[in-house]
């Protein structure tokens, strides 16, 4: 317990930004489980929808403070390389001539 009152008001500041820490980590823990687990089920449009949730939701993380902003870079990276190798590809049209 502190004894100084500026260490108690930061034990104070300390608890608030964790638990707020905490949840935004979880947000963004869950988006990225909801992007794999579309992506096992393979449905291409919704991990794409759910993708793109979740590059916000890291970069809002990074923006705050509670990831690091490489890690968030790290992390929208990995979860692309995913989606590219699990969805189908495009077929392109080929020219008639």
């Amino acid at each position: 317990m502190p004894n100084i009152k500026s260490a108690a008001k930061r034990l104070r500041q300390s608890i608030v930004r964790r638990q707020r820490n905490r949840a935004i980590k979880r947000a963004v823990k869950t988006q990225c489980r909801k992007v794999e687990d579309a992506l096992q089920e393979g449905n291409a449009d919704q991990a794409r929808a759910e993708f793109a949730q979740a590059a916000k939701k890291l970069d809002q993380a990074a923006a705050k403070g509670a990831i690091h902003r490489n890690a968030a870079a790290r992390l929208k990276s990995r979860l692309a390389a995913k989606m590219k190798a699990a969805l189908p590809k495009p077929v392109k049209a080929q020219a008639q001539g």
